[in-house]
């Protein structure tokens, strides 16, 4: 048996791979999108002008009421109707950006809210101004802080990529379902997937374990 795994292992392998790569185009893709809106609504929040912040708290709170699905959907069949035209890939990778950056969004907002506010206080009484202030001391402590739930979306990301399969982006359990439709190697095939997703996640988690370690934010 294990024999006839390893063959089928052989067989459909690249095939795999091909999916694989698209998983982690979307996930890099997405995590761009995902970080950047998720600093700038986290920004908002702490900004300190109360209709941006309220906004931002609406905002983050409505796309996370919103399942990934629904995002996926909108972005591929409802935003054409205004006639913007995304391929599945780009529909793929800015719903799942979406969607994830107000996950990212409550991350940076609980790193910068874990900063001492004596460290506010000591800045502002020798005038450095709001905006040095955030860029200089409070971002670097509050990114170092952020890092290991940032750590772990990164992780659901890349497994909730596969969600970009309902608009048809052919990634890697798409791939997995299209084989295993052709060849009914159910078995083989989907346990192939879980091995091919776990080889992706692994080395992810070590590497942001190793940098939580080397950052001291790891107990």
């Amino acid at each position: 048996m294990f024999d006839s795994f390893l063959i089928d292992a052989v067989a459909y392998l690249p095939m795999l791979l091909q999916g694989a790569l698209t998983t982690v185009y979307i996930t890099a893709t997405a995590l761009v999108i995902a970080t950047v809106l998720g600093l700038f609504w986290a920004l908002l929040r702490v900004s300190g002008i109360a209709p941006l912040a309220h906004a931002s708290r609406v905002l983050t709170n409505v796309i996370r009421g919103i399942p990934i699905i629904v995002v996926l959907f909108y972005m591929y069949f409802v935003i054409p109707e205004i006639g913007i035209s995304l391929s599945a890939f780009q529909a793929g990778s800015l719903g799942l950006g979406i969607a994830y950056s107000s996950y990212m969004a409550e991350v940076f907002r609980a790193g910068i809210d874990a900063v001492d506010v004596g460290q506010f206080e000591a800045a502002q009484s020798i005038g450095m101004s709001r905006t040095k202030l955030m860029r200089r001391v409070v971002l670097p402590q509050a990114l170092r802080m952020a890092l290991p739930p940032y750590g772990n979306n990164v992780v659901m990301m890349l497994k909730d990529s596969s969600q970009t399969a309902v608009i048809t982006v052919v990634e890697l359990s798409m791939q997995s379902k299209l084989i295993a439709a052709a060849t009914f190697k159910s078995s083989t095939i989907f346990t192939l997937v879980a091995l091919m997703y776990l080889a992706m996640s692994l080395p992810m988690m070590f590497a942001i374990g190793r940098l939580e370690k080397r950052m001291g934010t790891q107990k």
